[in-house]
């Protein structure tokens, strides 16, 4: 007998979307997918994002994903998207991916504000690392990311959180760069 995704729950995850002070949004290159280590328009972008522990709120668990994965420590939450967002994986997947225990994920995305400097950003503290490279983009580019069956979450996050790329512009606290 084969497992269906009916037979599987959603595994509980959080995500970012991190804004700097211009408004745009940190997006990194997986080193676990096709065309990793490629150039820069090659390979699959998203946003950090991960599952939580066991009793951790998802506040809690999107500060300790953006850290681990990234290494920003200078992060602070603006606000989240009102609803939890599923995917489930394809049906080649099911009983495969993420420990053979779930069908997808469901999802609390939260807009996140880095406030340090590029230079601290690293990508090299989680082992093995998760992405091998990063970069800015405006909110609009997450719908052009390459990220396969996540597809429809990526295609509605600019417009759940374009509001919060004007509020990371407009945060009256000095920046940092200064």
């Amino acid at each position: 007998m084969s497992l269906s995704a009916a037979d599987l729950p959603w595994r509980p995850n959080v995500g970012a979307v991190i804004f700097n002070r211009q408004g745009l949004v940190f997006i990194a290159r997986r080193t676990d997918m096709p065309g990793a280590g490629g150039p820069l328009s090659e390979g699959v972008w998203q946003c950090p994002q991960g599952g939580m522990d066991e009793g951790e709120t998802p506040e809690t668990a999107v500060l300790r994903e953006v850290r681990e994965e990234t290494g920003m420590e200078q992060i602070r939450i603006l606000g989240s998207c009102d609803e939890w967002l599923k995917y489930d994986l394809p049906p080649e997947l099911i009983g495969k991916a993420l420990g053979g225990r779930w069908r997808g994920q469901t999802q609390k995305w939260f807009a996140v504000l880095f406030e340090g400097k590029d230079d601290s950003i690293r990508l090299d503290l989680q082992k093995p690392a998760e992405f091998d490279a990063w970069r800015w983009v405006p909110i609009e580019a997450l719908s052009e990311c390459k990220v396969g069956f996540k597809k429809p979450i990526y295609d509605r996050l600019p417009a759940e959180f374009e509001r919060f790329a004007a509020m990371a512009r407009t945060e009256s606290m000095p920046d940092p760069e200064n």
